[in-house]
């Protein structure tokens, strides 16, 4: 690979924001799609930093919902890569929900996500990435463990799509 590789925290981005009565849902807690569509976005602009190249959602592991967030809080999202591939890379996404009155932080939620890299539309490489701190060496670690089992979810889950199809088929 030409390519250098990059630092976890080249790769950082921080997005935060307050909350709002219509980001609520009839619980009075932070809609969970608005979390996961947010989450998504700033592992996009993670990757993108780490590639300096388009990226695309290939994607999203199960969304661990720890805390609620309520309209006391406001809500930050932080994102790195932590581990890639040929053309892929996979984010970690943490999510804090900060009270604005007592300043108690916790962790909201956590998901890891996978982009691709593009390149006139076709997977593009990426360059590797080193982990530095032990929370970036944990998270990797992790992930690769997640990479393994992953695999056997996509088998799964192309079957199921395969059995779906045919019943598309047969509709028509």
């Amino acid at each position: 690979m030409s390519e250098k590789a990059v630092l976890c925290s080249v790769s950082r981005v921080v997005k935060s924001q307050h909350i709002f009565p219509n980001d609520l849902n009839n619980h009075h807690t932070l809609f969970g799609g608005k979390i996961v569509a947010d989450m998504d976005m700033t592992a996009s602009l993670s990757a993108a930093k780490h590639s300096r190249k388009t990226c695309v959602t290939a994607s999203i592991d199960h969304v661990d919902f720890i805390e609620p967030v309520t309209e006391e809080d406001f809500i930050s999202y932080e994102a790195f890569v932590v581990v890639t591939g040929k053309s892929s890379m996979i984010i970690f996404v943490k999510v804090i929900a900060e009270n604005l009155l007592t300043g108690i932080k916790r962790i909201a939620a956590t998901s890891f996500l996978t982009f691709v890299a593009l390149e006139n539309g076709k997977p593009a490489s990426v360059p590797q990435v080193i982990a530095q701190t032990e929370e970036e060496k944990s998270l990797q670690k992790v992930a690769l463990e997640r990479k393994e089992s992953k695999k056997t979810q996509v088998e799964h889950s192309k079957a199921i799509a395969s059995i779906l199809s045919k019943s598309l088929r047969s509709s028509n």
